[in-house]
């Protein structure tokens, strides 16, 4: 597992498909800013977006495309900064004139990518799907499998959103076959075990996230490898596997609480709770849930508050 310093548990990371998204948009810029020989303007402009300048960016992108109003770079650039203002058909608009422009595959991947996640934004998600599957198209003429991974990501995030889950699975399953590491792995077994849990496969749920929590313990964060421990956990409640749920929710909330991140404490704690109320431990039960909710309330925390009130609903 990756220890970056003193890195603390970040609660709002749950690594769910909404962090997968991140991740992916990172990835585009990552290649963008290595692959492309763009105009000084255009690196202008992602330089700006990686401050987080977005006015400063369009400024950049459109000082780019008066001098070249054919550059693919700047186009992408203009479009990603007109997300970032919420200006989703004003994006579209950047983006597909990015892909008309473009004149290699590669080039074109990144469009219909961008293009798909705008329509998803934008909640049409038929054509969102449809722009996904051109970017697979795109990245295997590419011999890119790195974005036929985030590509398939893409397709069975906004089929798990619209809870298609059996339409998602596949996705997913085609995306592990195409990770390139044991964090990418330990990403990709995450979303097939969340998966198999809402098709209420929980003995495949088990055995997937069982492969995530291996593989986040080796390469993950900390908050990816605080997440797939409290998730097994729960998958293990849901299987009656209570011996297992105990080890490693006891073993999760030791960690949390070595390393400050009450989050996963709270967590851990009302899911063991789960388990003790299950094998009749009612005083220990509630004295982990007063935990849980303690941390809430004293991170103000509302959101989780109302999570361990959900997930302990009816308990006792």
């Amino acid at each position: 597992m990756k220890l970056l310093g003193k890195e603390l548990l970040n609660k709002k990371e749950k690594h769910r498909m909404k962090l997968q998204i991140t991740l992916s948009s990172i990835f585009i810029t990552l290649f963008l800013n290595s692959v492309y020989a763009a105009s000084p303007e255009a690196l202008a402009c992602k330089t700006a977006l990686d401050k987080g300048d977005a006015i400063t960016a369009l400024k950049q992108a459109e000082k780019a495309l008066n001098n070249n109003n054919k550059e693919v770079d700047a186009l992408i650039c203009q479009g990603r900064a007109l997300v970032e203002t919420t200006k989703l058909d004003s994006a579209l608009s950047s983006f597909k004139q990015a892909n008309n422009l473009a004149t290699d595959a590669f080039e074109k991947t990144i469009a219909t990518l961008l293009i798909g996640r705008t329509y998803h934004a934008l909640k049409q998600d038929d054509l969102a799907i449809a722009s996904f599957q051109q970017s697979l198209e795109n990245a295997k003429a590419a011999s890119n499998q790195a974005f036929e991974r985030v590509a398939h990501n893409a397709i069975g995030d906004v089929y798990f959103e619209s809870n298609q889950y059996a339409q998602a699975l596949p996705e997913y399953m085609a995306a592990t076959k195409l990770a390139a590491n044991d964090n990418e792995r330990g990403e990709s077994y995450e979303k097939v075990a969340s998966t198999h849990h809402k098709l209420n496969q929980n003995d495949l749920a088990v055995e997937y996230q069982l492969k995530a929590y291996l593989m986040h313990d080796t390469a993950g964060t900390l908050d990816q490898y605080a997440h797939s421990s409290v998730e097994l956990g729960r998958y293990y409640v849901i299987t009656k596997s209570y011996s297992s749920a105990e080890n490693i929710l006891n073993k999760i909330i030791k960690f949390a609480k070595e390393q400050g991140g009450a989050y996963y404490e709270a967590q851990g704690s009302y899911v063991l709770a789960q388990v003790k109320a299950a094998k009749g431990d009612i005083a220990t039960a509630k004295s982990l849930i007063e935990n849980a909710k303690l941390i809430a309330k004293n991170t103000n925390d509302k959101a989780l508050d109302a999570e361990i009130d959900q997930e302990t609903k009816g308990l006792f």
